[in-house]
């Protein structure tokens, strides 16, 4: 019943059109006020915590370090002349091109290699965990794990380990010869004997620089050796460490309680050219048999005493940027995977049983039907990550060692490099936020259309 049937029913008059569209209005802006009541708590910090900030921001770009003088536009001009800045530059785009492109292609690889495993849900939990860790601690934990010490960073431990397995690595890194002893050192770093030998002979080769403790398990007293004589057509010696502990031996002399050198290798040279080699033993004896009569020298090559292999320089002005990528990707690919994955649920099944069913294999469907499909959802998580990389700062900041900062850094670490970090210039350091805002507002505003238009 409405209210004009009422009105009639009790004999009065309706109110005219005017007085109800009056009262419509007035309804209209007191449920404005109330939302208004509602919504500006939200508004105020908005304000204080956002706009003002980038107004302040835009307002200070224009000043000088100090922030009294006026100095137009000279901060955005002395960003592009400043090499540090434009290093900063170089390795935004860098960022911006490489992670984003690395993530949707693991994140999508990865969303539909999950839907074949069993247990989907713990996979996906255990690659979305780290998105748990902070920057800071994931940058702690990568610094330490690129430590360019094999003993304590776990990368080196790894390359350091593969590499010795297969090149195998030197004993006697610091291993010299006993000077004024016959051995002369090359410009490789190999000691030669000075003197030419015959077979027949028998040659001793001290060395030193070896500490006792560093010395190979199973080393065995030279002294024995050093007393074997040679036969006919062969060369016999000893390589041991001149060293007696309480120094009570004599150079050049093997003593008692002298270690002989196991696994060094000695060679026979004559006119330059290597005609037989061997490995020392236990207690540092070796025989080149075989040898045909003449003068030989005898050789200790520069690889018994190369320095140990000490990995890669991860964190090196090479390879930073690449390096703090990785530990980006190892926070951020569950992310990928878990927005993807969402995606591909939502694909038509009978879409992908259709092709299966004309005979298409597995590539052709993930080429030709779920990438095509998924591509609005590919979009999003790439716009989304491309925003998310422009500000990237505390894995840069932590990772990064002090010597190479300047070569991974990028807008957002010069940006407080510059204001708070030393520079002390907030006048430019404002300029390049207004950059990096400048940057990031077209991929927002794509953003935001492509949610308008999925929600249409």
């Amino acid at each position: 019943m409405t209210a004009t049937t009422l009105v009639k029913e009790k004999g009065a008059s309706p109110p005219p059109p005017a007085a109800l569209a009056d009262r419509a209005r007035r309804m209209r802006r007191r449920g404005r006020a109330v939302a208004l009541l509602f919504v500006f708590p939200a508004l105020l910090l908005l304000g204080a915590l956002v706009v003002y900030p980038v107004l302040f921001s835009v307002g200070r770009s224009f000043f000088d370090a100090s922030g009294d003088r006026f100095v137009g536009g000279a901060n955005y001009a002395e960003m592009f002349r400043d090499p540090a800045t434009v290093k900063a530059v170089r390795n935004t785009a860098i960022w911006v091109v490489v992670a984003p492109s690395l993530l949707t292609g693991l994140g999508l690889i990865l969303a539909v290699l999950v839907e074949k495993v069993r247990w989907a849900t713990a996979f996906k939990l255990l690659l979305f965990m780290p998105m748990a860790v902070s920057f800071l601690a994931a940058g702690i934990i990568f610094r330490l794990a690129y430590d360019e010490d094999p003993d304590k960073g776990v990368l080196n431990a790894a390359v350091v380990s593969v590499h010795d397995a297969f090149k195998g690595t030197s004993a006697y890194p610091t291993a010299r010869a006993r000077p004024g002893q016959g051995l002369t050192q090359g410009r490789d770093g190999s000691y030669t004997t000075g003197t030419g030998v015959s077979p027949g002979s028998t040659v001793t080769l001290p060395m030193v620089g070896v500490l006792p403790k560093d010395l190979p398990r199973g080393a065995a007293p030279a002294l024995p050796a050093a007393g074997r004589r040679a036969a006919a057509g062969e060369l016999r010696g000893v390589a041991y460490l001149d060293f007696t502990p309480g120094g009570s031996g004599r150079p050049g002399k093997v003593d008692r309680r002298e270690s002989g050198l196991p696994g060094m290798k000695v060679e026979a040279v004559r006119d330059g050219r290597t005609v037989a080699s061997t490995t020392t033993a236990a207690d540092g004896s070796f025989r080149l048999p075989g040898l045909d009569s003449g003068s030989y020298a005898l050789r200790l090559p520069a690889s018994n005493f190369a320095a140990p292999y000490q990995g890669v320089s991860w964190l090196g002005p090479t390879l930073v940027t690449p390096a703090i990528i990785g530990a980006y990707l190892w926070i951020w690919t569950g992310f990928a995977m878990v927005l993807i994955g969402a995606g591909l649920a939502t694909l038509p099944r009978d879409a992908l049983e259709a092709a299966r069913m004309d005979g298409a294999n597995e590539w052709q469907i993930f080429r030709r039907i779920t990438v095509p499909l998924l591509a609005p959802v590919l979009t999003v998580v790439f716009v989304t990550l491309v925003i998310n990389v422009m500000k990237v700062f505390d894995l840069v900041y932590v990772i990064a060692p002090g010597p190479v900062q300047e070569d991974a850094t990028v807008l957002a670490t010069q940006m407080w490099l510059v204001s708070f970090g030393g520079g002390n210039n907030q006048g430019l350091g404002s300029a390049l936020g207004v950059l990096l805002l400048l940057l990031v507002i077209p991929a927002m505003v794509f953003n935001v259309r492509r949610f308008r238009r999925s929600q249409r």
